[in-house]
């Protein structure tokens, strides 16, 4: 590799399209620096379900955002992930309840050490249905989980944008990168039907 392509490289964006094959759904989701998300994402749901994950940016009001852009905070973006799944394999809600486990929904704009509305918590939803389940989740683990603290925020998915190609499974390519120290799986009961 050149240096001016090691140079450019880290703010291009990713070109390889994300695989959404028929009858597959897909889950975007905000949890903090988005590599550890998507990292216990692959780990838990890998052979169950998990038919392809992206980082990327959502939420936001500007235009074909780079990374540097979204550090900055000003372009409105949440650093998130997009789960593309098999419906027949693993639900939508057993998906938002894991979300709900594996980091700090009570903090505004902030997980762990990284700062910032970037790093805020929320659930883009793709349709009606998606905004009732992902609604009923977040009351339960509200309720049950996290003693009314939740400050998740539930809105309709915008457009997306695919974070750059080295930010793509960057801690299966880093094992020792950086992660969030709120990236992990709770303990918690069963949510309530």
């Amino acid at each position: 590799m050149s240096f001016l392509s090691r140079l450019i490289r880290p703010f291009s964006t990713s070109t390889t399209p994300m695989n959404v094959p028929a009858g597959a759904q897909t889950a975007t989701v905000a949890a903090g620096c988005f590599w550890g998300v998507e990292h216990v994402y692959r780990k838990e749901f890998g052979n169950k379900g998990l038919l392809d994950a992206r980082v990327g940016y959502i939420g936001g009001d500007t235009s074909s955002p780079s990374y540097r852009s979204v550090c900055s905070g000003r372009s409105g973006h949440a650093e998130a992930l997009a789960v593309v799944f098999d419906p027949e394999k693993v639900s939508y809600r057993t998906l938002l309840e894991f979300f709900y486990k594996i980091h700090d929904p009570t903090t505004a704009n902030r997980q762990g050490p990284d700062a910032g509305t970037q790093y805020r918590s929320g659930i883009f939803t793709h349709g009606e249905e998606q905004a009732k389940i992902a609604q009923e989740v977040t009351e339960k683990a509200n309720k049950e989980w996290w003693k009314g603290e939740i400050k998740t925020e539930v809105l309709p998915a915008g457009q997306w944008w695919d974070a750059e190609d080295y930010h793509q499974e960057y801690l299966d390519k880093n094992p020792g990168g950086y992660e969030c120290p709120t990236h992990f799986i709770r303990k918690f009961p069963t949510l309530s039907e």
